[in-house]
């Protein structure tokens, strides 16, 4: 299926390097560049992209400014935020304002595939190096630990160590490679051990690892 992306950096030289990136895959195509905030709104509505990999930082209204209005003017968008800013205060009010994920310029390379697939499936995709911090203060909540831990220990062995993997930001294909499976076997095992958690999304996957202490090894 064909995935319409919308760039949206006020960096040219950046547009040009995710084209590059972007152009060569089969699935994927660039079907508009935005310098601006104003520009991006604009176009979105335009355009009704699949995809927005919107940048923070803008000229005008950045990146956090717009994503309310571009969930109204082209709902149907996921919005990805390409962002040099580490900062977990961004990353939490990306998130709270619709952002769909959220990944550092300094990885824009195979990671950003990463991201993109996982998006499109619907799934929440935050950098790996910025899971932790986000999650700090989830991890000493008081949330019914004990009935988590109860939830956890009903999934098969194969189920936990596909959902670790799936936590720690590993790919179906990945995931398979590991446990010498197919990918087809994975997406069944996550899909299970996901709804026996009562969990919906990556995000929450992590924020119920962390919190039990399930990703302290390998």
């Amino acid at each position: 299926m064909e995935v319409r992306i919308l760039l949206a950096d006020d960096h040219a030289v950046l547009r040009a390097g995710l084209r590059a990136l972007l152009d060569p895959q089969q699935d994927y195509t660039v079907v508009g560049e935005a310098a601006n905030g104003m520009q991006v709104i604009a176009l979105a509505e335009t355009v009704q992209p699949d995809l927005i990999l919107l940048d923070l930082s803008m000229p005008g209204l950045g990146g956090l400014d717009v994503l309310p209005t571009l969930k109204k003017v082209s709902p149907q968008s996921k919005v990805l935020i390409l962002t040099m800013h580490e900062d977990v205060q961004y990353l939490r009010q990306a998130l709270k304002r619709g952002a769909a994920g959220y990944v550092l310029k300094k990885a824009a390379d195979v990671e950003l595939l990463t991201a993109i697939q996982a998006v499109m499936r619907g799934e929440v995709y935050v950098h790996p190096a910025m899971t932790r911090p986000l999650l700090g203060d989830a991890i000493g909540a008081d949330d019914s630990q004990g009935q988590e831990a109860d939830r956890w220990e009903l999934l098969s062995d194969r189920e936990q160590a596909v959902l670790r993997l799936v936590a720690l930001g590993h790919t179906s294909a990945e995931i398979a490679a590991q446990l010498s499976i197919s990918s087809k076997t994975v997406d069944t095992y996550r899909s299970r051990g996901m709804e026996k958690l009562g969990l919906k999304t990556r995000a929450a996957l992590v924020r119920f690892t962390l919190k039990r202490g399930l990703l302290t090894s390998d």
